[in-house]
């Protein structure tokens, strides 16, 4: 008997994992477009030209519009719809009644709730059954069969397990663990530091200004996330300091390419109306910000982000401002 996933969202990373799944002649994979048009496109051209073009997408996945055709039987449901369109988009599946699991895709945080994903999932589906899978994994490279390892995480360790034995490939390496605080906040805040990432490379910076960024970068995710009860060494597995390292430094990271067009003096509205995929680290700086200003934690760096985005900080006086404060110990 297959295996049925039903995939909620045709972007590049809900593309890569159909695609994934797909591999495992026991999987029937479906993905579903939001966008009904852009969902005929895909069937003509059962490639995803906007989001990942050069990728076929093949015979195996199922393409559909339809709703209730995306989930009716299916075993597992896996969200991969961005975060500022992920409650409204899910709403249209409320009258469906949801027996499945469901797999959360999507890093970021609601901005005006400070809802993560899979706390978002819950309250609209009501699924009682909800894992988190993070990591570095580019869809660019998923898709294309290049080694990636990743983390399952879910306070239910069976379901964990069972996304652990579904996703996992000769060239998907899957972790587990129980810390979905972690996960979920580690694959958001990362988001952050890749837009300073990207305006240290906008400036024409060295590694030597990237690395001291991540590393410091990497103590503030850590401590915002223990101060809202995750555990501390998520940060530093592959959920947070491995996606981190990713997405600032590599070419395909799109919180990268916002902050390097930044350096550059770009405008942040040009820069978001010139692209069609969601840089989830804009809308997660402002959330981030209103919740450190609350409970007065130091971010600097994340707060110099955000006045770089919502401010009209120039980033160079961001950088300046960062390298002038006062002596301190490392570890603080």
């Amino acid at each position: 008997m297959p295996t049925t996933f039903a995939v909620l969202g045709d972007g590049a990373w809900g593309t890569a994992i159909a695609i994934l799944l797909a591999q495992k002649r026991d999987h029937r994979v479906r993905l579903w477009s939001a966008q009904p048009q852009y969902g005929q496109l895909l069937r003509q051209k059962r490639e995803n030209v906007s989001y990942l073009p050069g990728v076929q997408i093949p015979a195996a996945v199922e393409l559909t519009a339809d709703e209730r055709e995306a989930v009716d039987g299916a075993d597992l449901w896996i969200s991969a719809i961005p975060t500022v369109y992920l409650r409204s988009t899910l709403a249209r599946f409320r009258t469906i009644r949801v027996v499945a699991p469901v797999v959360s895709l999507t890093k970021g945080i609601e901005i005006d709730t400070f809802r993560r994903p899979s706390e978002i999932v819950a309250e609209v589906l009501g699924a009682e059954r909800v894992a988190v899978l993070s990591g570095p994994s580019h869809a660019e490279e998923v898709s294309r069969g290049m080694p990636t390892s990743v983390v399952a995480a879910s306070p239910d360790a069976g379901l964990a397990l069972n996304v652990q034995r579904y996703f996992s490939t000769e060239r998907f390496r899957i972790y587990t663990n129980p810390d979905v605080v972690g996960v979920e906040l580690a694959g958001a805040l990362k988001n952050v530091i890749g837009i300073a990432a990207g305006i240290c490379d906008g400036l024409g910076f060295g590694d030597n200004a990237k690395s001291a960024l991540l590393a410091r970068g990497l103590v503030e995710m850590a401590r915002f996330g223990v101060a809202l009860g995750a555990e501390h060494a998520t940060f530093y597995g592959l959920a947070g300091m491995g996606d981190l390292i990713t997405t600032c430094f590599s070419p395909h990271g799109r919180n990268r390419r916002v902050g390097e067009r930044l350096g550059r003096a770009e405008k942040l509205a040009e820069i978001l109306a010139s692209t069609p995929m969601v840089a989830e680290g804009v809308t997660t700086a402002k959330s981030v910000h209103e919740r450190t200003q609350r409970m007065g934690l130091d971010m600097p760096i994340m707060a110099g982000v955000y006045e770089v985005l919502y401010e009209g900080k120039p980033p160079l006086a961001g950088v300046r401002d960062l390298m002038s404060r006062p002596p301190a110990k490392e570890g603080t």
